[in-house]
């Protein structure tokens, strides 16, 4: 995640609260409630990469001694790996 997990209920809250304030948005369920269900939308949306960086670690976990055998570069594999999976699933990181 690239900003502190500190960070995100009080961006959810100001988030909230500014749409609230400009009546951009209505809220038919308690504020503290919004605030929360944002906070846990934001913080799956900002873990994704964390997500995947696990997922190619241990997709590269499986050919660990071959990329060790042929001496590969695994910094290379790992942003290579990675740029596929984002690719195929369409994903924004």
């Amino acid at each position: 995640m690239r900003i502190p997990r500190s960070w995100v209920m009080p961006m959810a809250r100001r988030i909230i609260k500014d749409l609230l304030s400009k009546g951009y948005i209505a809220s038919r369920v308690d504020e503290e409630e919004l605030i929360n269900a944002t906070h846990d939308i934001l913080l799956d949306e900002l873990m994704v990469e964390d997500r995947l960086n696990e997922e190619v670690r241990e997709i590269l976990k499986q050919y660990e001694q071959e990329i060790e055998g042929k001496r590969l570069d695994y910094k290379r594999l790992f942003d290579l790996t990675k740029q596929k999976l984002v690719r195929e699933r369409n994903l924004v990181l």
